[in-house]
């Protein structure tokens, strides 16, 4: 147990106290409303589903194959491991109708050695008719629906290429929890004009909704995005994050979020040869084991 903050560990075993599990992603082959044009087309600037996709997932492969790939990545150091669907590439609740959408996660849930099913999508798609069919899914196996949250700031959720709105963020959370579905939220840190104070706000807006989990990294500026070629020309500004100020504010973070919600991860950890900024050369534990050693001074 973590003894400073809860970690993804520990909220796992509250949720599978019997069992240990691990994530195997899926790629089911979805876009999103600000890719397809029905919100706005170019994705998050941010955004190359290449830097976090394991090489395991390919969206030419049925979600059963993928789930047997991913099994063959793990078992071998793994071996007594079950798993988690994780619906993780684009938005897992968009362009689909509902009844598809809740057979499709089913049909995952039921595979040999799954324990449960995480969704990965946005505030702005998830409609209540799917919202009830997860509800009735979760009385089988543990469902986790993780929406893409990353700042309470509108403005910027504009300028990034979001476009949906905090208040969206506020709604869909209350009303998964009134079901009892499992929520979390993904922020990032060191977007385009915003400070860390930003983000401390951020966070505690996040941590004023009912979650059980939070996701927090450090803004990567990626290859093959447009993030980056707006950052080159000048027309975005971005000041990445030190290693010394990022562990800074994590340490921050980490004082006000309030003990019943995880802290899943810190670190964004994209293939090093895709990341133009920062370049730190950290893998995620590496990053983990800095931040509790520094807390571990200061208490």
């Amino acid at each position: 147990m973590n003894p400073y903050y809860k970690d993804y560990s520990e909220y796992m075993q509250e949720i599978f106290p019997d069992i240990k599990v691990q994530k195997l992603s899926i790629d089911a082959g979805f876009t999103c409303p600000n890719r397809d044009g029905s919100i706005a087309t170019g994705g998050c600037i941010y955004c190359n589903n290449a830097s976090f996709t394991p090489g395991y997932c390919s969206p030419s492969d049925p979600i059963e194959i993928q789930i047997e790939k991913g099994k063959n990545f793990f078992r071998k150091k793994y071996p007594e491991m079950k798993y988690l669907a994780y619906f993780q590439s684009y938005t897992n609740t968009f362009g689909r109708s509902s009844e598809n959408l809740v057979d499709m996660y089913r049909k995952a849930s039921d595979s040999k050695d799954i324990a449960g099913v995480i969704i990965g999508t946005r505030p702005d798609c998830i409609p209540d008719d799917l919202i009830d069919g997860i509800a009735e899914l979760n009385l089988q196996k543990p469902v986790i629906v993780e929406i893409g949250a990353e700042t309470s700031f509108d403005e910027t959720l504009r300028l990034i290429n979001r476009n949906h709105t905090w208040e969206q963020v506020e709604d869909a959370v209350t009303r998964l929890n009134k079901r009892g579905i499992h929520t979390g939220l993904h922020l990032i840190a060191g977007l385009p004009g915003e400070s860390s104070e930003d983000v401390i706000t951020t966070v505690r807006k996040a941590c004023s909704l009912p979650i059980g989990s939070l996701k927090i990294h450090q803004l990567q500026i990626v290859k093959g995005t447009p993030l980056l070629l707006k950052w080159e020309s000048g027309e975005i500004q971005v000041t990445p994050y030190t290693l010394e100020d990022y562990l800074k504010l994590c340490i921050r973070i980490v004082d006000i979020v309030p003990a019943h919600i995880c802290i899943e991860r810190f670190l964004a950890s994209s293939p090093p040869e895709m990341v133009v900024a920062p370049k730190w050369g950290l893998k995620n534990y590496q990053f983990t084991n800095l931040l509790n050693n520094r807390l571990k001074a200061l208490h």
